[in-house]
């Protein structure tokens, strides 16, 4: 697809004044999923009841005890829910209904599910409680960095595997790499590269950032940066709020304050539409434009078209992409009540790619399975031409979408124009960048 950019578009400031409105729209409840798909949650025991002695550890030619355990460890009550949460828990029951229908294997397959509240000590802890006592083969989700490290920690040491979804800190596939790990979705890295580079080629050359106060917050601004600086910009500082974060005035009177013509938003979930929000409020915008680095379709939907029209924003999936695409997430809505999110998305895919890898190593062993699916190319909905690098990072194609106006818009979640696709060995960190101590060089 060319890439056609609008100079106008891209400065939501005025479509963030006229939309205040918009912005205190109603939202809809996040719905629950199908209770059947979500066994477990922090509050309830897993699906089997109380806890059992684990299974014994899986050993190359057979699935251990009969049965694949699944846990999928997320925020079902925080400021990531709507993107993750019970969405993220209902995907990967579809993608376990799934593979029974369609490859009828002779194992069992079970799901376990829990609330992480987004920290990573409530994180590690269950994570050991799943492999010590419930015999989980693999935990799966983690949004937020923080929870998603502190996982991977404790699967590394009980050679257990992680698929990681909505996390998004470069850290997962360099410095913090396991070989017991993948990360699925998308990574701050991609984003950068496509929202970051698309602003500046439109004239948003001088930066400041409000960022989250903590290492995906961090992540996010230093990629950017690069970016912004490999284009010919400037960075004129940066500013951190605690995170989750619900007063964001005194940060972007600082932003505004340094006379930076974008105001990057390195935070997610509400701490973004909040700093949207805030920012309008304040008349920041349209002086300055706003540049939401992590934009998810519920932030859009949340926000309205009033407030987010012209805005461009990287993501790994869009609903109304293809006819695979259109297909699958109409049978998430008829569930959901709500179109999926890149993150619900790429879950279903990383978990089908895992119970297929499991049938294909005849197995539930960690590394005959991570062997299976490091082979096996990754061709889906979701991705048509993927594959796991020795770094644990699957790479494939990212789009550059731009928020549809509201006379645009045709039908209820009709909100993007996919203006690029950034092919998937230009939209992620190449391999000879890599700080992962697998890769080698």
């Amino acid at each position: 697809m060319k890439l056609n950019l609008n100079h106008k578009a891209v400065l939501v400031g005025a479509a963030l004044t006229l939309a205040l409105a918009a912005c205190g729209k109603k939202e809809e409840s996040p719905k629950t999923a199908d209770p059947a798909a979500t066994p477990s949650t922090a509050a309830t025991p897993p699906a089997g009841g109380p806890a059992t002695a684990a299974a014994p550890s899986g050993e190359p030619g057979k699935v251990s005890g009969g049965v694949v355990k699944i846990g999928v460890l997320t925020d079902l009550s925080g400021l990531y829910s709507d993107l993750a949460g019970s969405g993220a828990v209902l995907a990967t029951q579809m993608a376990i209904d799934d593979f029974k229908a369609q490859a009828k294997p002779d194992f069992k397959i079970e799901m376990v599910s829990a609330d992480h509240q987004n920290k990573g000590d409530i994180s590690a802890n269950k994570a050991r409680e799943w492999f010590d006592t419930q015999a989980v083969d693999v935990i799966t989700e983690l949004v937020t960095t923080s929870t998603a490290l502190a996982v991977m920690k404790v699967a590394k040491e009980k050679n257990k595997i992680t698929l990681v979804s909505g996390a998004a800190s470069t850290a997962i596939t360099n410095e913090e790499c396991t070989d017991t790990n993948v990360h699925w979705t998308y990574d701050t890295y991609s984003l950068a590269n496509g929202t970051g580079k698309a602003v500046v080629k439109q004239g948003g050359d001088t930066w400041y950032f409000l960022t989250a106060d903590y290492k995906f917050g961090h992540s996010l601004e230093a990629d950017t940066t690069a970016v912004v600086k490999a284009n010919g910009g400037k960075v004129l500082g940066a500013v951190r709020h605690p995170f989750p974060g619900t007063d964001f005035s005194s940060f972007l009177l600082q932003a505004q304050a340094s006379g930076a013509k974008v105001i990057g938003l390195a935070n997610a979930g509400t701490d973004t539409t909040n700093s949207i929000k805030q920012a309008a409020e304040f008349g920041i915008t349209p002086k300055a434009t706003l540049a939401g680095l992590l934009m998810f379709i519920s932030d859009v939907h949340a926000l309205g078209l009033k407030a987010t029209q012209g805005m461009y924003l990287t993501t790994g999936f869009y609903w109304d992409f293809d006819d695979d695409t259109r297909a699958w997430s109409k049978r998430f809505f008829d569930k959901h009540k709500r179109m999926p999110t890149m993150v619900q998305a790429g879950q279903y895919s990383a978990v089908m790619h895992y119970l297929k890898a499991v049938k294909a190593a005849g197995s539930d062993e960690t590394s005959a399975v991570m062997k299976a699916m490091k082979a096996t190319p990754v061709t889906d909905f979701f991705a048509k031409n993927g594959k796991i690098r020795e770094d644990g990072r699957m790479v494939h194609d990212m789009y550059l979408a731009q928020v549809k106006k509201p006379d645009e818009s045709k039908q209820p979640w009709d909100y993007y124009n996919i203006r690029q696709v950034i092919p998937a060995d230009q939209a992620f960190q190449p391999l000879s960048e890599s700080r992962c101590p697998l890769v080698k060089k």
